[in-house]
């Protein structure tokens, strides 16, 4: 991908911070950073993990410091009720005050805070707002349901950028969060890095509005929503199981459910540590994921 390179000259740094419930991320983003560094320079992004807050209250701090100091937050997976009540009075002091904050995957107390542009999550929807809600779904005792509802979300999920591009406004705001929402759910480095750049492209305010193109931001990267994995073959990632190594006279199969997030953004080497201990044993291994299982 050709890239316009900014220069980082006198620019002032633009801080993005990215809040999220574990480590799994951690490693996109730094890879993500040193592909930013190519056409960004100035863009400082760093991850802060809620699973360590408990074990270290300097950790806390620092993503408190951190979301303060913030040009762009991102916050992400935040469920429990402690991760929300530590994080939550920071995320609302920060929204009206930094360039853009998108809160998205989480408990409604931090979705709320979402502010793009003139888009806010904490008002009463009306309009084209209320689209979101036709993403939550509703519950139903039927499985076969629930998995056609999920599916139905996906499809809306990719549909609806589509159709907001053609409607002037606060529309293009709702766009760029239902965007993000799409480079989230697969955070490979590449679409962490384009996620960065759209939300620097578009919202960087003051001296930082600088660092606003020209540059190439390409589309969320799609990968397959269920398939194979194995660090033995080509891409690591298939959707035929004729493509995984066959381990000759295998005393029986093991079957592992693998989350895709993990596998997206590298952070494999656990799996790759089970797979290589059971085909050690002589055991044909089929390692399946399925991304319906990361958001459960």
């Amino acid at each position: 991908m050709k890239q316009n390179p900014i220069s980082a000259d006198s620019r002032e740094p633009i801080r993005v911070v990215l809040i999220t419930l574990d480590h799994h991320m951690t490693r996109a983003v730094e890879e993500a950073q040193t592909l930013l560094h190519t056409d960004m320079p100035g863009v400082n992004l760093r991850v802060h993990v809620a699973t360590d807050w408990d074990a270290s209250p300097t950790a806390l701090q620092d993503c408190k410091d951190a979301i303060a100091k913030a040009d762009i937050v991102l916050a992400s997976m935040l469920f429990l009720e402690d991760h929300i009540k530590a994080i939550q009075p920071d995320l609302e002091a920060r929204r009206d005050h930094c360039d853009a904050m998108v809160c998205c995957l989480s408990a409604s107390e931090i979705v709320k805070n979402t502010k793009l542009g003139k888009f806010r999550m904490d008002k009463e929807a009306s309009g084209l707002t209320a689209i979101l809600k036709k993403l939550r779904g509703k519950p139903s005792e039927n499985a076969s349901d629930d998995k056609s509802a999920g599916e139905r979300q996906m499809r809306m999920l990719r549909r609806l950028p589509k159709i907001l591009k053609f409607i002037p406004g606060t529309a293009q705001d709702m766009r760029v969060y239902f965007l993000a929402l799409q480079y989230r759910l697969a955070a490979s480095a590449e679409n962490i890095a384009n996620m960065t750049r759209m939300l620097v492209d578009r919202y960087s305010d003051g001296a930082r509005a600088e660092s606003r193109g020209p540059i190439v931001i390409d589309a969320p990267a799609d990968y397959p929503e269920t398939g194979i994995y194995h660090p033995d073959i080509d891409g690591k990632v298939a959707t035929d199981l004729s493509a995984l190594p066959k381990v000759e006279n295998a005393k029986g199969t093991v079957g592992l459910l693998l989350l895709r997030s993990y596998i997206l953004s590298g952070d494999t080497g656990h799996y790759d540590g089970a797979i290589h201990a059971y085909e050690a044993q002589g055991l044909q291994v089929v390692p399946v994921f399925c991304n319906g299982l990361d958001m459960r």
